[in-house]
């Protein structure tokens, strides 16, 4: 659980900073013989760094809490 926590803290910490993604596909609009027609739409994915936040405090508290339980046992 400490290992998953901090994995979560980290995208957390990342999706704060980045608060979007940027990718790129290519589509064929014409094909014609020899003739090849192509665009490349770019598509955007974003969100709000609220969510990244709430992902950070999810991954300190499993940090946390899996790190007391190993201390009480």
């Amino acid at each position: 659980m400490k290992t998953a926590g901090i994995i979560i803290f980290v995208i957390g910490l990342l999706m704060t900073i980045y608060t979007g993604v940027t990718y790129v596909t290519r589509e064929k609009i014409v094909d014609v013989g020899e003739l090849e027609v192509t665009v490349n739409d770019r598509h955007t994915i974003n969100w709000q760094p609220y969510v990244g936040i709430g992902a950070m405090i999810i991954g300190g508290l499993l940090f946390v809490l899996s790190r007391k339980k190993l201390l009480a046992i």
